[in-house]
């Protein structure tokens, strides 16, 4: 199975070139199936080389999320999203170390907030449901392509969450709660309550080392 992966990487890496990937990073979806992922396929399907959900002619029912079936911990990802719709709360979004709630269509954990006037943003999804840090909006606003195609970069490593909107940072937290996990999936979230289509492509990681533990 090693074998697999690491010859899906050589194959793939050669697309990435031309982007800027460097040999540090690896792909997190090949541009052509749900390899490595897992969720509800009548909501998420692989269109143009992008991950894709919901539709424009009908409302999404409520959030779904597509997840990676393994777990990372420090990490430098980095991808491109579009947001489609004006119809409701336009939104979606990129968990990180976050865990599907059991029984429930909800992922908990770290989420790049995107859509809605919240990108940048970085949210406490089915956790502590808030702002861990609110985005400016002038950067923002500043730093947005609306409609289309936008850069997002996404750091964790240890305490340290960073976030980048198109080369702009949008945030940078350190967090203090030592009890949360500091690994876990990916998913990419379509809100739910709108006409609305999102796209996620060209996901690319860079797996950093652990983290010394914490002096006791």
């Amino acid at each position: 199975m090693k074998t697999c992966v690491s010859l899906l990487g050589l194959l793939l890496f050669g697309q990435f070139a031309s982007q800027g990937v460097s040999a540090a990073e690896q792909p997190l979806f090949d541009g052509r199936s749900l390899a490595g992922w897992e969720g509800n396929t009548n909501t998420w399907r692989v269109e143009q080389g992008a991950l894709v959900a919901g539709t424009l002619e009908r409302k999404q029912p409520h959030n779904d999320f597509l997840a990676t079936t393994r777990d990372f911990g420090n990490f430098d990802l980095k991808l491109q999203y579009k947001v489609e719709g004006t119809n409701g709360f336009v939104n979606g979004g990129v968990q990180f170390w976050s865990q599907r709630v059991p029984g429930h269509f909800e992922v908990a954990g770290y989420q790049a907030d995107l859509g809605a006037d919240k990108d940048g943003n970085l949210y406490d999804e089915s956790r502590r449901k808030r702002n861990l840090v609110a985005a400016d909006a002038a950067t923002r606003q500043w730093a947005l392509k609306p409609g289309a195609w936008n850069d997002y970069r996404i750091r964790a490593e240890g305490a340290h969450i960073q976030l980048w909107v198109n080369n702009v940072q949008t945030a940078d937290y350190t967090e203090t709660d030592a009890s949360l996990p500091r690994h876990g999936k990916f998913a990419l979230q379509i809100h739910g309550g709108a006409f609305t289509k999102v796209h996620y492509r060209n996901l690319v990681i860079e797996e950093l080392p652990a983290s010394p533990a914490p002096a006791r």
